[in-house]
């Protein structure tokens, strides 16, 4: 690390404002409701309200009131609710009124107060838009087609029905669904989500969508269709994860009512009964897993539409609900994120020919063909090729167990009808591939331009950004990015092409580097929803959620299965919303109640240890007692929160004695180790500060010997991904930190670069013969580090959501450049430095209701300190604080030039 002594030091603050829109008042903006912009059927009873400011001119929110009403106008008055003037710092708060209504637009403003005056109101009200509320609200019935589990064949239904000759105001279609759906509305689609609704515990919570249905009516006569896929909720694939066994299993069924509301005030619903029309579709087999049958021969034009014949059509059978807990999806839909054309087709045959696309993703391929009916093309996707050139799936397969040769992995069949140009692209399916073996058992004169991808994932906003002066990070940035959004469907995965599970260990490993990088709060709340639904009432969770059935004996345990304590207080330490906390507080308490339950002396040997790594293996009771103490750390913080000070001093008491007991098994103080000294046993301990203080540096050092006996390479599995470089650069040895992290020989990320590689792997090795996806996010933490170990940037347990920035940059030697930003929840952060020679620039950006905390990197305290050649005491926005070397920064724009 460069280490700066102020002795010699001249350094220059320059700090810029520029009000948003060139308005010298405050600005708020980026009202949001639930976390979603002006969302449609919310079933909330108290929803939260965030928002943005800008233009404060270096002074901070002190209160803030939320009104609402009616209309845009009213919402200015608070005609229905005021909140009244709650005093708080922070952007965030709920609505206490009384109970809101179904099926009701709500409008609202927020007003900012600052030094006890009002300075501002937004100016344009929001909306959200209340949904069901409870299942006493649903008119319509749950209907099926009446066949069983086994029947391979997607089922269609239509109703025709006739609406009022009157000015429509709104309509609104609510659907749930037990399995995927897509609906049409006279022959179009309605909406633009992907495999709605999202994956869940179907026979304990079932989702509904709202959709925005108005434009799509017509005066009198409509058509209504809806095409049903099996997803997760009838699985005729089979797995080594027995989803084809799971106790929900059943034909798919769906309940919907079509609401109209007419300018006169009137309501009419047309619902889902016994009167509408059934019929099996040309959609022959589709599996989420693996993949989709389609044979257009068998198409019914215009089903969908007022001019069908359905006298063919058979009546729909009622079915019962999947669950009694129907909910609104309050969180952000999967959708198509980007499209890719191939960069090359490779011809092997006459009928066999190989797409090459230019990165690895997950999604599905559409394909546009013209041949003679009954001609039969396959679509074969993987990762790999073999060496004459063909599709190689030997690396994803390994887990799939199929019956017969019906159902070839990730291989979509597509039969022509033969009258001209046909498309075809799967709709209850997605796939993980760069590689796409097309098959055809006639000739057809196939280009590269018959064949596009498309990348589908939950649309997560994106939140940060960095760039660097070597090119080797920035492409594991970008490969990291890309395995965590691949492995994002509504609930994080560890792969989109092997699994598809919701393996728990993953998804905390990563939580930072997606929270870092992408608004993913809703798919969080979302995802601890489903952790809720499949905790046993012993407090054992499964290792993936959701489950089956499978993963309550095999693969949990606190190393795996603490996501139930680590992303809620992730997600409050990023957003300040305590929400998630609150609402798990009970099941992480019935979780580390198991464990010390369970666990003698305060140690616990349940876990599954430091997955793949590379070739030293910590013991389970090591790390599996770690994460026990980080939970017990959690639910003691968690418990002060939340004013509970009984839970409070029980955890704290715990983790003591976790702490007590770990060190005595594991710390030999005379040579400041731990365990038998890997990589992982001193990183963990280190990160997880389950470490003495007295001895942290002690113990730092010694995780620096060891890397540098292992000649500067990583020897870590996934549990030691996590920590490795944080430890190392959050304890004086960044430098090194910054060496593993863009080293490019095995074992490291930037070797899979060198190899290729446009998302991460699941194995060190490139050739290994197993754990050889290539699209994991385990090992993704490297994405969070680049915020951390060299930016600096770092949310506050005090002032949680970034109403005070941490900044901790690291200016490591054999970088010349590099700038994180993150869009947190007051705005932009920035930390980011370039060298010049011997001349350094430190760039910091600040939003606005926030303030930072910069601890330069130096060797000595300040000795002199001068902005705009005065005094640092006498500049507004910026104050000294003790220790010499630690700023307080205001909003704005801060340069500092260290010579």
């Amino acid at each position: 690390m460069l280490r700066y002594s102020f002795l010699n030091l001249v350094v220059l603050l320059l700090m810029q404002y520029a009000p948003a829109n060139g308005q010298s008042l405050p600005f708020l903006h980026q009202l949001r409701c639930e976390h979603l912009e002006n969302p449609l059927g919310i079933d909330a009873l108290q929803p939260v309200f965030t928002w943005k400011s800008s233009g404060l001119n270096g002074k901070e929110q002190v209160a803030y009131e939320i009104l609402i009403g009616a209309t845009p106008d009213e919402a200015k008055q608070g005609r229905l609710w005021k909140s009244g003037r709650i005093k708080s710092r922070f952007n965030i708060g709920k609505y206490t009124g009384k109970p809101l209504q179904p099926f009701t637009r709500y409008y609202y403003s927020v007003k900012l107060y600052v030094d006890e005056k009002l300075f501002y109101i937004s100016r344009q009200p929001a909306y959200f838009e209340t949904g069901m509320y409870g299942q006493q609200h649903w008119q319509g019935s749950w209907i099926s087609d009446g066949k069983g589990i086994n029947e391979k064949q997607a089922a269609a239904f239509r109703k025709q029905f006739s609406i009022a000759k009157k000015r429509i105001k709104t309509a609104r279609a609510y659907i749930a669904v037990a399995g995927l759906y897509e609906l049409y509305l006279n022959g179009q689609r309605v909406g633009d989500h992907r495999l709605d609704p999202m994956y869940t515990r179907f026979d304990r919570r079932n989702l509904y969508v709202t959709y925005d249905v108005t434009k799509y009516l017509q005066q009198e006569n409509n058509a209504i269709g809806v095409l049903l896929g099996n997803g997760w909720y009838n699985h005729q694939s089979t797995a080594v994860w027995n989803f084809h066994e799971a106790p929900w299993r059943n034909r798919p069924a769906f309940c919907l009512d079509l609401r109209v509301e007419y300018e006169d005030g009137n309501i009419e619903t047309v619902s889902t009964g016994r009167d509408w029309k059934t019929a099996l579709s040309p959609l022959v087999f589709n599996s989420i897993y693996t993949a989709e049958h389609y044979d257009a021969t068998k198409e019914q034009p215009g089903w969908n539409s007022i001019k069908f014949d359905d006298k063919e059509w058979k009546q729909a059978s009622y079915r019962a609900a999947p669950s009694t807990n129907i909910v609104a999806q309050q969180t952000v839909p999967i959708k198509d994120v980007d499209t890719l054309q191939a960069s090359s087709l490779v011809k092997l045959n006459d009928t066999v020919y190989v797409f090459h696309f230019p990165r690895n993703i997950a999604g599905v391929t559409e394909l546009t063909v013209n041949g003679p009916a009954g001609t039969v093309v396959k679509l074969k996707h993987g990762e790999d090729l073999h060496k004459n050139g063909s599709v190689d799936q030997a690396n994803i397969i390994v887990h799939y167990r199929p019956a017969d040769g019906s159902d070839p992995f990730q291989t979509d069949i597509y039969t022509l009808k033969g009258n001209g140009s046909e498309v075809f692209r799967p709709k209850f399916n997605y796939k993980g591939f760069q590689y796409v073996e097309l098959t055809c058992n006639k000739p057809l004169n196939i280009t590269r331009e018959n064949l596009v991808a498309y990348s589908m994932h939950s649309a997560v906003p994106p939140v940060g950004s960095i760039r660097s002066s070597d090119s080797i990070l920035n492409k594991i940035w970008a490969a990291t990015n890309a395995s965590y959004l691949a492995n994002l469907y509504g609930y994080p995965t560890d792969c989109p092409q092997r699994e598809k599970n919701g393996w728990t260990g993953d998804a905390h490993i990563a939580i930072e580097t997606g929270l870092y990088n992408f608004d993913g709060i809703t798919v969080y709340e979302k995802w601890m929803a489903d952790h809720r639904d499949e905790q046993q009432p012993n407090g054992v969770l499964p290792s993936i959620i959701p489950t089956g059935g499978w993963g309550y004996e095999w693969g949990n345990g606190p190393d795996w299965t603490s996501t139930i304590a680590i992303i809620p207080w992730n997600v409050y330490l990023f957003t300040g919303n305590s929400r998630i906390l609150s609402d798990n507080y009970e099941h992480i308490k019935r979780y580390v109640d198991h464990i010390t339950a369970i666990s003698d002396d305060g140690l616990t040997a349940w876990g599954l240890g430091d997955w793949v790594p590379v070739k030293s293996k910590t013991p389970v009771m090591f790390t599996s007692s770690l994460y026990y103490y980080a939970d017990a750390m959690i639910l003691s913080k968690a418990a002060k929160l939340f004013g509970n000070e009984n839970d409070q001093k029980k955890y704290t008491a715990l983790a003591s004695r976790i702490k007590q007991a770990f060190n005595k098994k594991y710390f030999d103080s005379t040579q400041a180790n731990y365990a038998d000294g890997n990589q992982t046993a001193l990183s963990t301990a280190l990160y997880w500060q389950i470490v003495p203080e007295h001895y942290r540096a002690k113990v730092a050092a010694r995780l620096a010997s060891r890397v540098q006996q292992d000649s500067v390479r990583i020897d870590v599995g996934l549990l030691g991904s996590k920590a490795i470089l944080n430890a190392l650069s959050e304890n004086g040895y960044a430098e090194l930190a910054y060496q593993l992290a863009a080293k490019k020989e095995y074992p490291s990320w930037g070797w899979w670069i060198m190899n290729g590689a446009t998302t991460l792997y699941e194995n060190w090795k490139i050739d290994a013969g197993q754990d050889l996806s290539r699209n994991h996010i385990m090992f993704g933490e490297i994405g969070a580090w680049y915020f951390k170990g060299l930016a600096g940037i770092f949310p506050s347990e005090t002032e949680p959501g970034f109403k005070q920035v941490v900044l901790k940059p690291n200016f490591v030697q054999g970088l010349n450049s590099f700038e994180a930003s993150h869009e947190g929840p007051y705005g932009e952060i920035i930390s980011g430095w370039q060298k010049q020679g011997a001349r350094l620039v430190y760039h910091a950006k600040i939003p606005g209701n926030s303030h930072a905390m910069l601890h330069l990197p130096v060797a000595d305290g300040v000795k002199k300190l001068y902005v705009d050649g005065k005094p640092v005491e006498q500049v507004q926005g910026i104050k000294l604080q003790s220790p010499g070397n630690v700023l307080r920064l205001g909003p704005g724009n801060w340069y500092i030039e260290v010579k």
